[in-house]
């Protein structure tokens, strides 16, 4: 079994250990087969090799579990890929105005246009119209110029107290959270119980206070200790016979704006042999992982220099210039981000982050993910940033994508390199991690958590069965 791995791609790699798919003599299955398949884009045969394989195990034990598994993510690729030719010429007049086929063949072959053939035919990315757009600089693309200019006024405001007040957390800003998951009506048959896990704020940040439950429906919940990854509250509810199945959650906390002056400090050679320094300078397999490719590009980036501050700065900067934003897949389909990343050359706030994160660990520099929503007014919206360690100063905020600011002072330039706004709400310390109490089925976002997590007795509910809405006011 360990030679026919080595000779998987990559990439199949990632997935087979991010499934925990460890090889047992006794269960006699090639679990290289799958993955072949989806490499190939042949869904249909990976959900009747699944199928198979599930008829003769054990209903929920190890093998039907990871076979049933295998055919979600055959499934969840389906749904990112649904549009088809047709639909998506449609989508780019809209998007980008009128277009030639040769611009057509080279958005195709460059991959600017992101498709994929499935069982036999071609389909395309949901967002791939609007992607090109971005990509391009043609036509109606997402970027949010009024949002730039939002947080460079922030940044400005921000700067300004601390050099006043000589703190380093300051614009405390209030609010108030109502979160709604409302899973379709018939999506569990009637009086069958409903799972889900709610997404909460965690307590132990310094930038963010004064958290409060206010209100749960039903009544009936668990809420998740602070020191949970993913902190969350968790509900149960029998499902009504035509009728969806509404989960709420209101909370309230207090939120703060956070900027270090690196230039101020006395950054400390590293202490190896501590617990944070070996913790977070470890790969993290699937997505940080030290490859040949993240390990040249990081030597490259960096060179010879030691300098902690230094490199971070010359990695952000490289990240900034070359890879644009853009909408993302799935994360659950994407068996490496960072390796996706560097081949496609655009990834969202998330997968510019675990890029990040790769060359910085793989560099010596602990550094830990940190995530959950953006609460600009008019712009909230699911968000992923991380936090650097530095001897002697502590952890440090660093959000990747919102990336260098147009101004010439280089603190207000460089404020998201060691700095973050104080509209955020913190919801997980890292990627990955079993919920409390803990879900049974392949999660429909397995590594982060904002949206919520649905399940029921036959398996996971994923995002096409259920929508959720966060809003906020201010206290």
């Amino acid at each position: 079994m360990q030679n026919s791995l080595l000779k998987l791609p990559l990439v199949l790699f990632f997935i087979f250990l991010s499934l925990g798919c460890q090889h047992n003599e006794t269960e006699n299955v090639d679990w290289t087969m799958p993955f072949i398949l989806l490499e190939g884009g042949e869904l249909n045969k990976v959900k009747g090799w699944a199928d198979s394989i599930k008829k003769t195990s054990v209903k929920y034990d190890e093998k039907w579990m990871k076979a049933d598994s295998l055919a979600r993510i055959a499934k969840r690729i389906a749904i990112d890929f649904k549009i088809s030719e047709s639909e998506v010429r449609e989508q780019l007049v809209t998007k980008v105005g009128e277009y030639t086929e040769e611009e057509w063949s080279d958005w195709n072959s460059s991959g600017l246009l992101e498709g994929r053939v499935l069982d036999g035919e071609m389909h395309y990315f949901k967002r791939a119209a609007s992607n090109l757009a971005i990509l391009t600089g043609r036509g109606d693309g997402l970027l949010d110029k009024a949002l730039d200019a939002f947080c460079l006024k922030h940044s400005e405001e921000v700067l300004d107290e601390i050099d006043v007040s000589n703190r380093s957390r300051v614009k405390k800003q209030n609010f108030v959270i109502d979160f709604v998951v409302s899973v379709d009506k018939d999506a569990v048959p009637a009086g069958d119980t409903i799972r889900c896990w709610l997404p909460f704020p965690k307590e132990l940040h310094g930038r963010q206070t004064n958290v409060k439950l206010i209100n749960v429906t039903p009544g009936d919940y668990i809420l998740s200790n602070d020191t949970c990854v993913h902190r969350s509250v968790y509900v149960e509810q029998l499902a009504v016979a035509g009728e969806k199945t509404e989960f709420r959650l209101k909370f309230s906390f207090d939120a703060q704006a956070e900027y270090i002056d690196l230039s101020k400090h006395n950054v400390l050679p590293y202490d190896e042999e501590s617990a944070v320094f070996k913790e977070y300078t470890k790969e993290q397999l699937p997505h940080i992982a030290f490859t040949h490719n993240i390990k040249h590009l990081a030597d490259s980036i960096c060179g010879d220099t030691s300098d902690p501050v230094a490199e971070v700065r010359d990695i952000y900067y490289w990240i900034d210039k070359n890879i644009p934003w853009a909408g993302a897949l799935e994360y659950g389909i994407m068996p490496n981000i960072p390796e996706y990343v560097l081949k496609n050359r655009k990834g969202d706030c998330g997968m510019q982050t675990l890029l990040f994160m790769a060359m910085a660990r793989y560099r010596g520099i602990p550094v830990r993910w940190q995530s959950g929503w953006m609460l600009h007014p008019g712009e909230e919206n699911l968000h992923d940033w991380c936090e650097v360690y530095y001897e002697g100063v502590g952890w440090v905020p660093l959000d990747m994508s919102f990336g260098l600011q147009q101004s010439e002072d280089h603190r207000l330039r460089e404020f998201y390199i060691s700095g973050i706004d104080a509209w955020r709400l913190i919801i997980n310390d890292g990627i990955g991690a079993q919920f409390c109490p803990s879900k049974v089925f392949l999660r429909s976002e397995p590594w982060d958590f904002q949206r919520g997590e649905v399940e029921w007795k036959e398996g996971n509910l994923y995002f096409n069965h259920w929508d959720y809405h966060l809003s906020v006011s201010r206290q």
